[in-house]
């Protein structure tokens, strides 16, 4: 015999469920039957409950979940974008054209659909920076902590591969600048380069392959990667709580039910970023510049922003060094992370403790400090090259200068650990620094690098030229 209802427990999803349940136990009508079907999705990307201090705003900033509202919208403009596409150098620039001029709201469903994929690479490079700093990446999370490194390469992989769709001059010779980093690759690299392109430089074959795997095999890797990483938050325990420095972990803390106080909040959050998206596409137009013309290159050449850190690293280093040991080594340290900082007591604790909040700031300021001069120094005055002319460019132009930046590391530890920091206080500051150091070469690679990719002050630069 059914228990009877009480008033408090429609409140509960066990209580909406049986009141939207007639005597036969089906749903008696079809706004409970939605409801029910509603609710259910809620919970299978969501716990039951959650903790109170889990839904603050500044714990987690939203950003898993405008990650999953991008690629959503990604997906329903990519849908849209492609019923009026055609790819092939021939007409891709037309269709972008004609997209702009002769389909209602055709520009801003590619503005839209641009500026989320942009926001997409920041927004999930982001998560998984605030899952370091609070410590959420270790185990039972560490395996998770995987899964969001490869959806970050995904995002790039979606983004660079839709990067040449609009086969524009800006897009042609980003790509072209892009993958010939893959030929620095011993051995495999020319190989990769070769099948990516469809050949020996970017023609139609590169674009078929860039939109198939841009519309194809790089969404449904993304979207099933996703569902396995919610699925892993709920299984490893569910998102990390928020604690004070110092509280012990073994704190009993409040939880609430999922709905209405998690799903409310996601809702409002989801509708703000939205609009502000809208308005955005609405304003700032997606870049487009004359058809792609193999003869006439641009000066400077530049990749993409989010590869022209990595570019700026190949003015500095031998090719196998800045495009291959470089990136290689800083993804094996961050899928390393779990098994080096793995001490679990002060997850939830932003930047662990107080003494690692003030490590934080430093590493923060010798970042913005050490990395401009270096470069210019690097620039002007280190010629490794001309001071030891018969050495090969391996050594002069790649480990010598490895070698100084690994001492230079070295000396920042033993910094930092003069200054009393434990094992996980100085691994975040040393990631810290890294960070840091690669936004500001990424800035440099967007800013200050004018013609030749030579060094020059953007508001000094005389007109017509850039």
């Amino acid at each position: 015999m059914k228990q009877p209802i009480t008033e408090a427990e429609p409140s509960t999803f066990l209580g909406r469920v049986r009141a939207s349940l007639g005597p036969s136990g089906l749903p008696s009508d079809d706004r409970g039957r939605m409801r029910l079907v509603v609710d259910s999705l809620v919970l299978h990307l969501h716990p039951t409950k959650v903790n109170t201090r889990s839904l603050s705003l500044t714990y987690t900033w939203g950003l898993g979940g405008l990650s999953a509202m991008l690629v959503m919208i990604l997906a329903v403009t990519g849908i849209l974008l492609t019923n009026n596409y055609t790819p092939s150098p021939a007409e891709a620039y037309q269709s972008i054209l004609n997209l702009r001029s002769n389909v209602w709201f055709g520009d801003l469903l590619r503005n839209l659909h641009h500026w989320s994929a942009n926001l997409l690479v920041l927004a999930v490079a982001l998560h998984l920076l605030r899952v370091f700093l609070t410590g959420a990446f270790r185990p039972p999370r560490a395996f998770n902590w995987l899964l969001g490194l490869a959806l970050l390469l995904l995002a790039v992989a979606a983004n660079f591969t839709g990067y040449l769709l609009p086969w524009d001059q800006l897009a042609y010779w980003a790509i072209t600048v892009a993958t010939s980093l893959l030929t620095y690759i011993p051995l495999a690299g020319p190989v990769i380069s070769r099948t990516l392109l469809g050949g020996p430089e970017v023609g139609a074959a590169t674009l078929r392959n860039f939109y198939s795997l841009h519309i194809g095999i790089i969404p449904a890797s993304m979207v099933l990667l996703m569902s396995f990483h919610f699925w892993r938050v709920r299984k490893d325990g569910d998102l990390s709580v928020p604690r004070a420095t110092g509280e012990p972990p073994t704190v009993k803390l409040e939880k609430v039910t999922t709905i209405p106080f998690l799903v409310r909040r996601e809702l409002a959050y989801a509708l703000v970023w939205l609009a502000l998206l809208v308005a955005w596409a609405m304003w700032v137009p997606a870049p487009l510049e004359g058809i792609a013309n193999p003869q006439v290159s641009p000066n400077p050449a530049k990749a993409a922003w989010y590869f022209l850190g990595l570019q700026e690293l190949l003015l500095h280093f031998h090719p196998l060094v800045g495009a291959v040991l470089i990136p290689a080594a800083a993804l094996l340290g961050l899928a390393a992370l779990p098994f080096a900082d793995y001490r679990g007591e002060s997850t939830g604790i932003y930047f662990r403790s107080h003494r690692g909040r003030r490590l934080a700031v430093l590493a923060t300021g010798l970042a913005l400090l050490i990395t401009p001069i270096w470069v210019v120094l690097d620039e002007f005055v280190v010629k490794w090259a001309e001071w030891f002319p018969t050495w090969p460019t391996l050594i002069t132009s790649g480990l010598l200068p490895l070698a100084a930046l690994a001492l230079g590391l070295l000396l920042l530890d033993e910094l930092f650990s003069h200054l009393g920091a434990n094992i996980e206080e100085r691994i975040l500051a040393l990631v810290i620094f890294l960070a840091v150091a690669f936004v500001v070469l990424t800035a440099i690679g967007i800013f200050f690098r004018g013609p030749g990719m030579g060094l020059f002050w953007p508001w000094a630069m005389p007109a017509g030229h850039g």
